[in-house]
This record gives structure tokens, C-alpha cells and sequence, in this order.
């Protein structure tokens, strides 16, 4: 992308149509100023709507086509090959995840999950990366297939680094907004403890969805963590809920990324936060005579405290409500593995 001129200013626009802030992140490093009106825009957001769009973002297009396209290519691998690399547990969070084996919702208890699951099954399938290194809980690479997978290893361990600079960045953009020091958060995200999601939702015939009303593609559902960087496709079908209840298209920009906030960063600062529920659904074709859905693929970034992180309300957040703390003190790692083991 282009070096951002110095005299630019912090951008915020709403184009037409569109309820959700699009904001130019590269005015974060052009000026103190600058930094200071685009962090307070990203704050805003958050606090407003729990979603916003970033554009100019450090993360090169071509990075993303090719992030992308090993995506693809793994999701047509064979079955067996996928279902060797399955996912396990809550607390490894790593590995392929069958169509039909998460059930994203909006429940906290896994009996209503499942439930929900039995009768509105997510039509999706995904492959999930953490951090390497961590005893216990190795990767599931597909390097040991062939030397695509090998490929496909040294592109996602790439993308998941930059990834996590670009949550270090927004976390920072946070602390500005919130009056607390640039560097606030860093010493919480330094091993990146973090969880990269590649979705395939694979073509649907359109019967299955008039014949279920309710059926989607991932269930109503707010995100786990701090933020959620999410990377689409130009299909669309992404929704938010607003406070009143409807939902809304969150259309694909091309050369954006959307931001959203999750339950753990709403808890840390006592709801000043919003994590807004969302869901994927399919979108109306504009095509005559077509009875089938195309696939659509998708890039999620999981981005979380590391995960022997302590989190209670941040200082600012809580003296000043008549409530207080609303909510105890958790560890970060412990949140997470209870929301994971009533999804799966």
C-alpha cells in the first residue's frame, strides 16, 4: 500500500447505506494528533456499535490472496486428510472442525447449545491455528501430507504474526481513547495467544433454507475474546444485530478489515464496550434460475490477553458506576476454555 502522506488527517465516514464507522488506520502514525482523534474514532465505535470497518490497514492485499488461496486449496482436500488433522479439545483449540461440529450461539450452557445445534446445524466448516510452541497443544499442520502443506504452514505462521501486531496496534489505539498510556495492553499481549479461524461455508441448495426458516450459516453468536479482525470474501452475509433488535448487512469493502469486540473486552471494561451479536446468513441472489448457493470463504482472527492474564475492570471503567465492578475476575485462559466447551 501507498506511505501515508503527513497531512493526513483521522478519517471517519459512514458511507451510504452503511450504519457501521469506516476508519483509516494509517492516521494512527502520521501525526501525535492524528493518533490521538483515530484512537478516540476507534473508541467510539466500540462503545457505539462493537464493529467498525479499517481500511489501509499494514496487512498487503497480496498477502491476503495468498492466505486466501491456501485456504481454498485445504478445504478441498480430501476428507480423511481433514479428518485426520481434527480438532480436539476446548483448551487446544486446534485443528480441522467438521461441518456440523460447532454450533455458534448466543447460549451459555451446553445442553441449550446443543439443542439449537440438533435443530439449526451451522453449515460451515474450519481449520484453527494458535500459537505454536505451546506444550500439549502442538498445531495441527498438513505439512505431513505433502509439500502444499508445508506451503500452507510457513503462509499461516507468517499471517498469524502479523496479525497479532495489528491487534497489538488496536489495543494501543484503545488505551489512547480510554486516556490510559499508549503501551498499556502490550506486557498482556506479548506470546499472542490468539486463535486464526479459516471458514468455508460450501454451497447450499437453496431449498435447505426454505425449508428450515431458521436455518443459517453460523447461529446468532458474540465473539469470546478482546477483538475479532475478519478478513471476507465479496459473497457477503455477514450481519449485526442493532440495539434495537434488527439486522444489519455488514456489505464487503474491498481493502477493508472488520473489527469487532468481543465479550472478554467488554467485561475488562465494565460494558463500556459493546460485543454486538452478528451471524452469517445468505445473502439474495441477484442470478434467475439458480438453485444453489455459492461457497463463501472467510479469514477470522481470534485475538486475545495472553492467557494467564487477570481480567477485571480496567481503571476509569467502574469507579464512576453505580454498579461497580459488575463482573468478578477471571483469568483469561479460563473464560475462554468455559465459552468453547458449550460451542462444541
Amino acid at each position: 500500500m501507498a506511505p501515508a502522506a503527513t497531512t493526513l488527517h483521522a478519517t471517519t465516514s459512514t458511507p451510504k447505506n452503511l450504519a457501521i464507522p469506516l476508519i483509516d488506520f494509517r492516521t494512527l502514525s502520521t501525526s501525535p494528533a492524528a493518533k490521538v482523534q483515530t484512537s478516540k474514532a476507534i473508541l467510539s465505535a466500540f462503545e457505539e456499535d462493537g464493529f467498525l470497518y479499517l481500511q489501509n490497514v499494514s496487512i498487503a492485499p497480496s498477502t491476503l490472496t495468498k492466505v486466501f488461496g491456501y485456504s481454498k486449496r485445504f478445504f478441498e482436500r480430501q476428507q480423511w486428510q481433514k479428518d485426520a488433522l481434527a480438532w480436539t479439545t476446548p483448551s487446544s483449540n486446534r485443528g480441522y472442525v467438521a461441518r456440523g461440529r460447532e454450533k455458534t450461539s448466543s447460549h451459555l450452557l451446553r445442553d441449550e447449545v446443543q439443542k439449537e445445534k440438533s435443530s439449526n446445524p451451522d453449515l460451515k466448516e474450519s481449520f484453527e491455528i494458535g500459537r505454536d510452541g505451546v506444550e500439549g497443544h502442538p498445531n495441527q499442520w498438513p505439512h505431513i501430507f505433502d509439500l502444499e502443506g508445508a506451503h500452507f504452514r510457513k503462509t499461516m505462521e507468517e499471517f498469524y504474526l502479523e496479525c497479532k501486531e495489528m491487534h497489538r496496534l488496536i489495543m494501543s489505539a484503545i488505551a489512547i481513547g480510554m486516556g490510559l498510556e499508549e503501551h498499556y495492553f502490550d506486557k498482556m499481549l506479548s506470546k499472542g495467544d490468539n486463535n486464526l479461524r479459516l471458514l468455508h461455508y460450501p454451497s447450499v441448495k437453496k431449498d435447505v433454507f426454505e425449508k428450515n426458516k431458521g436455518q443459517v450459516r453460523a447461529g446468532a453468536h458474540s465473539d469470546y475474546g478482546s477483538i475479532t479482525l475478519l478478513f471476507q470474501d465479496m459473497r457477503g452475509g455477514l450481519q449485526v444485530q442493532t440495539a434495537a433488535g434488527h439486522w444489519l448487512d455488514v456489505t464487503p469493502i474491498e481493502g477493508t478489515v472488520v473489527v469487532n469486540a468481543g465479550d472478554l473486552l467488554a467485561r475488562w471494561t465494565n460494558d463500556l464496550i459493546k460485543s454486538t451479536k452478528h451471524r452469517v446468513v445468505e445473502p439474495p441472489t441477484s442470478e434467475e434460475g439458480v438453485d444453489e448457493y455459492p461457497a463463501r470463504y472467510s479469514v477470522v482472527y481470534f485475538c486475545n490477553p495472553d492467557f494467564d492474564t487477570w481480567i477485571e475492570a480496567l481503571p476509569g471503567t467502574w469507579e464512576k458506576d453505580k454498579y461497580g465492578r459488575k463482573y468478578g475476575g477471571i483469568s483469561c485462559g479460563d473464560y475462554l476454555v468455559q465459552r468453547l466447551s458449550a460451542t462444541y
